[in-house]
């Protein structure tokens, strides 16, 4: 399948969903919930080596929620991470083919329930394989500050990414999803792989930002889509993990920068303390507040909607509800 078809099922799916698809949302929040213990540089990504079966759970959570994008547990899922767990090279290859299988898996049993109930109105999701930062493999809170030091280079970042970009894609996912991208270079680095690797399904890229005008490196979001813009690899640009409130702004303001389809999937508000490990209370929103700015968030502009950290299944179908309430679709579940 060509890079031009494969984009069409994103696109399809866009306009299935009434014009705004659905996005899963906080995955370890999920699995917290759930009792496991991932305060681990892992982070949620232990849990393909100590519970796999509560990663596939998770995921037909928010199926079950209406997501229409489903994102894989390995965001710190990495080759270098797992090794220094004691595990090899083939081990951890191993690993980030299950984050996509465990995904796939949980889709297909999912559809294959509700594809004929004429009283749901679900999608048969699609599955983005998730790529974190480099500063989400060095745990240290730098993919919010876009901090890397001077000895981390374009080739550095590509190297680190390239593996791992390479298993995941023959794993099987529909898109790539490359999250919390913290500066100009590491986006060159992510979409100048795409082209290297000849990677044929489409991909986003998604920024975080501390200060909802910037990229957390304090480089502008210009300067970053500059380089992304010129990629036909990449489908759709975004924000994710920023704080709700900066989002309407943000969405405005990519539309003045990119063509590509804007994706947004914010966290509650609450602050993630890299150096504790912790989240700090902030301006928080809710799950109503959820369902009410996302019609707003949609209607300036995002074609992918979902929550990240400390948002829930809950949350997803709050959104769900207030999407497909405005565009007239059923929203029984």
């Amino acid at each position: 399948m060509g890079i031009h078809k494969a984009k069409a099922l994103l696109d399809d799916l866009i306009e299935k969903a009434g014009g705004c698809a659905i996005v899963d949302g906080g995955f370890a929040t999920q699995l917290e919930k759930h009792g496991a213990s991932i305060n681990d540089p892992l982070w949620s990504a232990l849990c393909l080596i100590k519970d796999p079966d509560l990663v596939k759970r998770v995921h037909l959570e928010y199926l079950e929620a209406a997501a229409d994008i489903l994102v894989t547990s390995s965001y710190q899922a990495t080759i270098p991470g797992f090794i220094s767990r004691g595990l090899s090279i083939e081990e951890a290859e191993s690993l980030l083919e299950k984050s996509v299988k465990l995904a796939v898996e949980a889709r297909d049993k999912f559809w294959n329930a509700v594809k004929r109930n004429p009283r749901k109105s679900y999608n048969r999701a699609l599955v983005a394989a998730s790529i974190g930062s480099y500063g989400a493999y060095i745990a240290d809170g730098s993919e919010y500050s876009g901090n890397y030091g001077p000895h981390v280079s374009l080739d550095k970042l590509k190297d680190f990414h390239r593996r791992r970009l390479q298993v995941l894609v023959d794993a099987g996912p529909d898109v790539l999803a490359f999250e919390t991208i913290p500066n100009k270079l590491e986006a060159q680095a992510c979409v100048e792989l795409l082209e290297e690797e000849n990677v044929q399904i489409p991909s986003w890229i998604c920024f975080s930002s501390v200060d909802g005008e910037n990229a957390p490196s304090g480089e502008s979001f210009k300067d970053c889509l500059d380089v992304i813009n010129k990629s036909d690899k990449v489908s759709a640009v975004g924000i994710n993990c920023a704080p709700p409130h900066f989002i309407q702004t943000l969405i405005q303001k990519l539309k003045e920068l990119t063509t590509k389809a804007i994706i947004v999937y914010p966290n509650s508000g609450e602050i993630w303390d890299g150096i504790s490990k912790r989240w700090t209370p902030s301006k928080c929103f809710d799950n109503e507040k959820f369902e009410l700015f996302a019609p707003i968030w949609r209607d300036a502009g995002a074609k992918l909607i979902g929550g990240c950290c400390r948002t829930t299944p809950s949350t997803i179908q709050a959104i769900s509800k207030a999407l497909k309430e405005r565009s007239g679709f059923d929203t029984t579940f």
